[in-house]
């Protein structure tokens, strides 16, 4: 068992009960919220359902930054429902435009040692600045915000050792894609990752940050930095020197040691369609390339763009290249333009994208058919970018910028000049107007509500006997992007009717019954949904709607290999049974259509009976599940919202 970590510190400061032992359900105190507007209408909606006049936590912020597109009344209706929310409840309000959630956080709220609890799964961004930082489920976020603890598995902790110091045209990106070549995004739940070792003192904060925010494609809790000289440094150029403290472990011991000489690494991509496919720049050199774009909460930082600004700088993009850049906040925005880099990104002929999520979670900027597509972002899974079949690589903005010049995949070393000299910056512009700080009493405030907002639908009670019908089988890897698209469907988050129609959309096929109908005509007929899937269902986005929409439609119960963390705990919530195969092999008993029973299911968790055995064609397939006592509570009763 790990020793003298720091993810440990943190956690003893935290934990309020529970056993501190790998696999031990624990609840830990949090002390900050973050929400981003994709997943924060519900998380309030929720909150309000609570009766919570105010919030507990030391802060939370409410941040706008997924859905700026205002194509219909959906999103604006949002945002000013945000805002009033906001307002009553005594959350800080970051406005559209101000940038994206994980990046304004790093640079104006996140505190060493603290908790972070948020919304979007890639909030694990601000372990870089020394923090544990987790993504949950709006419901979960709801909860902290109420005052209650963060229940999860204590971890077991794989540390990381850091030597030498990254090369000329080598990022951190190339940092976290090694990473995601050694764990693969499979077979890490339950674990937190910690950086140390005399490589971590050649990083910044911005660097850290991005290895810390695709550590969520690895599926780990989150992952952490300590916090040094380095991490004192950005704080003080933030004008938050007083919010430093040192933090760092003493003779650790871990659960699993990965050693990474940095000095040794070279550019690296993700290839389609998942981050774990690692392959070379070098390998791939000569790829034609049609679109590229540098943003996205894990690669739009001052150092990175000032970096692709040096680069593009007198020179002009590949008349067969389109390049976006969209600015991580609007910090950076105002820094480069100051500076004159935004200039130079400009003057190549780049197209200029607001500060927020956009083209990542397929709002805009959809390649072309049969067309390759750089990105700097998080994820690559299948038809993300909005485009079906594409073929989205993820690289460090170096990369980026280098096929944005010369039209194909290119090794930015072979590009004829020196790696740029950037200098990171003196000190940060400061300018937190677009942040509304809530008034000290919320009584008096207007919820506005309009007509598009809907309210959290309520589950039933667990029945009795689950007479179940498989409505769809998957294979591997399932992400949450798979069960709930998002691009232009995700205007409709706060009309849950109206979003469940494009459940697993997909998977469907013409002229066939969609998935939704399917589902629907299985609930109508008294029967319950059964979805079957492989490993790593419901990796990816924390997105809780792909629990709420299936449960709307009458699912009751997932059967897979594995779960991911976010989506089994988002599924408990929402009164859907996470189950696991004991013997994999039945998974090929359970085609669609297929009808299952599972008898006296409340008796039989209440007492932990596992494996349960599930009636099927004549054959007795026994399931298990990892749940804790709150959990099953949590089942029994058909949801969290069901209990007092």
């Amino acid at each position: 068992m790990a020793k003298n970590t720091v993810i440990q510190k943190i956690l003893e400061k935290h934990i309020v009960s529970g056993n501190p032992v790998p696999g031990e359900p624990v609840a830990i105190r949090i002390d900050q919220t973050l929400t981003q507007d994709a997943t924060g209408t519900m998380a309030y909606l929720e909150l309000e359902a609570m009766n919570i006049d105010r919030v507990k936590t030391e802060l939370s912020v409410s941040y706008v930054d997924h859905n700026m597109m205002q194509n219909g009344p959906e999103n604006r209706n949002d945002h000013l429902y945000l805002q009033s929310v906001a307002a009553a409840k005594g959350v800080v309000f970051s406005r559209p435009g101000n940038g994206i959630c994980h990046q304004v956080h790093l640079e104006r709220f996140g505190v060493p040692g603290k908790t972070l609890l948020g919304s979007d799964s890639h909030t694990p961004t601000n372990g870089g600045i020394g923090m544990m930082a987790i993504g949950a489920g709006g419901l979960d976020v709801a909860l902290a915000m109420a005052g209650q603890p963060f229940r999860m598995a204590y971890p077991k902790i794989i540390g990381v050792k850091l030597t030498g110091r990254l090369s000329d045209w080598v990022s951190a990106k190339d940092v976290i894609l090694e990473m995601l070549r050694i764990l693969t995004t499979k077979g890490n739940v339950g674990c937190m990752v910690e950086y140390y070792g005399e490589g971590v003192a050649t990083l910044t904060v911005p660097q850290r940050a991005t290895i810390t925010n695709m550590g969520a494609e690895l599926g780990v809790t989150c992952s952490v930095f300590p916090s040094d000289e380095m991490t004192k440094e950005f704080l003080e150029k933030q004008g938050r020197g007083g919010s430093w403290t040192e933090l760092k472990a003493d003779n650790p011991e871990y659960d699993k040691d990965i050693e990474i000489d940095l000095s040794k690494l070279r550019p690296l991509a993700a290839c389609p369609s998942s981050p774990d496919n690692i392959k070379t720049i070098a390998e791939l050199a000569g790829t034609e390339v049609g679109q590229v774009i540098i943003g996205s909460c894990t690669n739009s930082s001052f150092r990175d763009l000032t970096i692709v600004g040096a680069m593009l700088k007198g020179r002009k993009i590949s008349p067969n290249v389109t390049l976006s850049i969209a600015p991580g906040s609007r910090q950076v925005l105002e820094m480069l333009a100051r500076n004159g880099t935004l200039a130079d990104i400009i003057s190549a002929g780049a197209r200029i994208l607001e500060s927020g999520c956009g083209p990542c979670i397929g709002q805009g900027q959809s390649p072309a058919n049969d067309t390759v597509t750089l990105r700097t972002f998080n994820r690559n899974f299948p038809g993300r970018t909005g485009t079906k079949g594409d073929q989205n690589y993820l690289v460090s903005p170096e990369v980026a910028a280098a096929a944005a010049l010369t039209g194909k995949i290119t090794d930015p070393a072979a590009l004829g000049f020196a790696y740029p000299q950037v200098k990171d910056a003196e000190k940060f512009l400061i300018d937190d107007s677009m942040l509304i700080r809530p008034p000290c009493c919320g009584k008096n405030i207007e919820i506005i509500r309009k007509k598009t907002i809907g309210s959290p639908p309520v589950n039933q009670a667990m029945p009795e006997t689950i007479k179940g019908t498989v409505v769809i089988r998957t294979g591997d890897k399932t992400s949450t992007d798979d069960i709930m698209p998002a691009g232009v469907h995700l205007k409709h988050r706060s009309n849950i009717p109206e979003y469940a129609k494009v459940v697993f959309e997909r998977f469907n096929e013409d002229g066939k019954p969609t998935f939704a109908q399917r589902a629907a005509a299985v609930r109508d007929a008294g029967r319950h949904g059964i979805i079957v899937g492989r490993d790593s269902y419901g990796q990816g986005s924390s997105r809780e709607h792909a629990a709420i929409c299936p449960m709307y439609l009458g699912v009751k119960a997932v059967i897979a290999y594995a779960i991911e963390r976010i989506h089994a705990a988002n599924l408990i919530n929402f009164g859907i049974v996470p189950f696991t195969f004991v013997n994999k092999e039945d998974y090929e008993l359970l085609p669609e259509g297929t009808e299952i029973v599972i008898e006296n299911l409340p008796e039989k968790l209440a007492k932990r009976a596992f494996p349960i055995i599930a009636k099927a064609n004549g054959r007795e397939i026994p399931l298990t599940s990892k749940l804790s006592d709150e959990d099953i509570r949590i089942l029994l009763a058909g949801g969290r919202l069901n209990l007092k």
